[in-house]
């Protein structure tokens, strides 16, 4: 390769940032001239981000639906908390973690549209196999198909939604696709509320084919095929954007959109970005130890059967959630529209430090009233990592790296956040209280220190943060 080429390809030696930097600098990128083959109104522009939140939405039921139905899917399958745990954490993140990394390198390469498209389809199908398992083995096995398939879905999106507004707009954009995550986990709730008040005299249910299944089998079957009529609309009404963003050598050849090179430009700003994963990390893991395991509290502390609990916390979600995710979205863009380069960040951190009181003691009041009303202050600012965290990370990364930058973050989220935030409340309960009932404890156990944690490295992530935005300002 030229000498003068831009690249950070080698990476088996120490990589210098102030050697890259000057190397970025005598190389400024331009911008590959974008072709009219996309549609780009901004009717059109919406378009693209509803359909992608109608399957976040989906991903979010398919995935949520379990917790609702803990009780008897436990007894049928003769499982502990712990693994129960299992297959709503683990079983679920591993997949979706480690999928996600080689499935955000060809969404840097290829069709975003299609790898979307066939991830929905794939998970949905994954959700409806959920539904004939008999054991622990079997349902662990769809968890993790599930996972897979999701996996697909939000850096491809991420990437695209650069691509499709300024950035000023982006906090936004990705505020209205954050709404489907929480749109999905209150509808989890109703559904599987719904579906379980409407069969609660009903044992079991004989299906051509299948034999008798139990009602909370039909659950998963009923939630998880209608992904595969989306991901056919979604083939046939979006086209892949022009991507916009591109790094170019001195030669005009784009910077490769590798695995190396995504790992140098961590590498690069890597306090910045250790702050970034592992601060919204934690943060996170308050917000999937509210989704996890609050009905578990509601059932087990006050009595409510999970129907009601179903009801309650599905209007919940649905409002304090939804418009937690519009308004951290406009959080960023104000922030940015006053100069804030850590606009992002900033929100993050605003949303971490608010979130730590309600989510803490709505599980150490006796009022059930009172408790509701501080759930949903927790759910309302629980809502902001998601797209606080994606906004950072585009506004920050390269166009041809933004898959592969977004799908390590989920990696460490969903390992920390997931696998092992929502393990830690049963092992908790399992271990030190040995008492189900206690399961409130160990959720504001969690919370505390997680909110904590996230809370300092948020702060200092933010300082890292403009620094990082300096550089690559410079390089540009």
């Amino acid at each position: 390769m030229n000498e003068k080429t831009l690249t950070v390809e080698k990476v088996d030696a120490p990589l210098d940032p102030q050697a890259l930097q000057r190397e970025v600098s005598a190389t400024a990128p331009i911008e590959t001239p974008q072709p009219d083959s996309t549609k780009n109104s901004s009717t059109y522009q919406w378009y693209v981000v509803l359909i992608c939140m109608v399957a976040y939405i989906l991903s979010f039921v398919d995935r949520q639906i379990l917790s609702l139905m803990i009780e008897p899917i436990k007894a049928d399958l003769m499982l502990s908390d712990t693994q129960f745990s299992l297959l709503q954490g683990l079983a679920f993140s591993l997949f979706y973690a480690v999928m996600g990394l080689p499935i955000a390198a060809l969404a840097d390469k290829k069709s975003r549209i299609k790898i979307i498209a066939t991830g929905i389809a794939f998970w949905s199908l994954a959700t409806a196999a959920c539904g004939l398992s008999k054991n622990f083995i079997q349902m662990f096995i769809a968890r993790l198909s599930v996972g897979a398939g999701e996996a697909a879905l939000s850096p491809a999106f991420y990437s695209i939604v650069a691509d499709l507004f300024p950035k000023e707009k982006i906090g936004r954009a990705l505020g209205v696709y954050a709404v489907g995550a929480f749109i999905g986990s209150g509808l989890a709730f109703l559904i599987g509320g719904y579906v379980i008040s409407l069969l609660k005299d009903v044992s079991q249910v004989v299906l051509p084919v299948i034999g008798e299944v139990k009602t909370w089998q039909i659950t998963f079957m009923i939630v998880g095929l209608p992904g595969v009529l989306l991901a056919l609309l979604m083939v046939l009404t979006v086209r892949e954007p022009a991507r916009k963003g591109l790094k170019m050598d001195q030669n005009g050849v784009a910077v490769k959109a590798s695995f190396k090179n995504s790992l140098a430009f961590i590498r690069l700003h890597k306090k910045t970005f250790f702050c970034h994963f592992i601060g919204f990390s934690f943060y996170t893991m308050m917000l999937y130890s509210l989704l996890g395991w609050a009905p578990a509290y509601y059932m087990r502390h006050f009595g409510l059967d999970a129907s009601q609990t179903g009801y309650i916390l599905g209007i919940i979600i649905l409002v304090a959630n939804t418009a937690g995710a519009l308004f951290c979205g406009w959080l960023i863009d104000f922030f940015s529209k006053k100069g804030y380069t850590d606009a992002a960040m900033r929100a993050g951190l605003v949303g971490c430090a608010a979130l730590i009181i309600p989510s803490v003691l709505f599980t150490q009041v006796d009022n059930v009233y009172v408790s509701f009303a501080l759930i949903f202050v927790a759910m309302f600012f629980s809502t902001f990592p998601i797209p606080a965290s994606a906004a950072a990370t585009q506004m920050l990364t390269p166009n041809q790296l933004r898959a592969q930058v977004s799908a390590k973050f989920l990696l460490v989220s969903n390992l920390i956040a997931l696998g092992i935030g929502t393990t830690a409340v049963a092992l908790i309960t399992d271990r030190y209280f040995e008492n189900t009932l206690m399961v409130g404890h160990s959720i504001s156990i969690v919370n505390a220190v997680a909110g904590i944690l996230g809370i300092l490295l948020l702060y200092k992530g933010c300082q890292y943060y403009r620094a990082s935005m300096k550089v690559e300002k410079l390089s540009n």
